[in-house]
């Protein structure tokens, strides 16, 4: 039974034009399993299935692990709970992240309070099961497990917030997931060997021109791609992917060249891992991208 790795969104808190919120899928024959759901989830889903891969059709999506609360990853949240249960889901969604994410769902349940009731008890009788969410707060450890996967969390530094990275094990691949973190040596143990890692990266050469407030805050919570090149070489994965790229450029600038400075600044993300020292095979990931390693 095939592992894959789809990429439903590759963003940051930037609304960027071509990079939907934080999101991707580890689908195993036909069962997905999200990890975060960023802005656009449920439509970036369709458009995986409407590219042939069945797994992630709206309604089918049961399963789903958050790396932590910061909004850019759970804007979608509402999405995931309330979309595919109007596409008849029919049973509810379970949902694994840290601390807190019991209380936002109790939260998103009582904003669409008056929705849930009109849908179940007005003229469309929906099913009464769809919109219901099982969380699981967790720790580090192995935390849930099927048929098809085993899943790790592990922590992750991202600031003071509760973060995890995830570990993927199936019958064919090992794919890791970092989260938003800073370098950690533990990242490199966890995805040592692995088939994929799917990893964070900023662009080195522009944080220089950030305040310098800016420059320990992203040194402190998030990973820069030479950074990255020391994590990758330790780890040694098949495929290195790089996702919630941070640019440090402003991408409300309107002009013509916006464009072609971002492909400009992604490119050097690349060129700076392979500089640093890292020979293994590295991709930049991109919204719908998918990867078999």
């Amino acid at each position: 039974m095939e592992t894959k790795l789809v990429l439903l969104g590759t963003g940051t808190p930037n609304a960027c034009p071509n990079a939907s919120g934080p999101a991707s899928a580890v689908v195993v024959g036909d069962r997905a399993y999200l990890v975060d759901f960023g802005a656009g989830i449920v439509r970036q889903a369709a458009k995986a299935y409407h590219m042939g891969i069945d797994a992630l059709r709206p309604d089918l999506l049961t399963t789903a692990f958050c790396t932590h609360l910061h909004t850019d990853h759970t804007t979608g949240y509402p999405d995931l709970i309330f979309t595919p249960w109007v596409l008849e889901r029919s049973e509810p969604l379970k949902v694994f992240g840290p601390k807190g994410l019991a209380a936002m769902t109790e939260h998103i349940r009582a904003a669409y309070s008056v929705d849930i009731d009109f849908r179940i008890h007005g003229f469309e009788k929906a099913n009464e099961v769809g919109y219901l969410t099982e969380v699981s707060e967790i720790t580090p450890g192995i935390i849930y497990k099927d048929d098809r996967v085993t899943v790790e969390a592990f922590t992750v530094s991202h600031g003071t917030l509760e973060s995890y990275g995830y570990k993927f094990t199936t019958e064919d691949k090992t794919i890791v997931i970092s989260g938003d973190t800073a370098p950690l040596d533990l990242v490199a143990e966890k995805a040592a060997g692995c088939d994929i890692l799917l990893h964070e990266a900023e662009y080195a050469g522009g944080l220089s021109s950030r305040e310098p407030k800016w420059q320990k805050y992203h040194r402190e919570v998030h990973t820069l791609s030479t950074d990255l090149a020391r994590i990758a070489a330790k780890a040694a994965p098949r495929l290195l992917v790089t996702y919630h790229r941070i640019y440090h450029m402003n991408i409300q600038d309107n002009t013509k060249n916006l464009a072609a400075e971002m492909a400009r600044r992604e490119a050097k993300i690349l060129q700076e891992i392979r500089s640093a020292g890292y020979a293994g095979h590295v991709v930049n990931g991109h919204d719908l991208d998918v990867f078999w390693a």
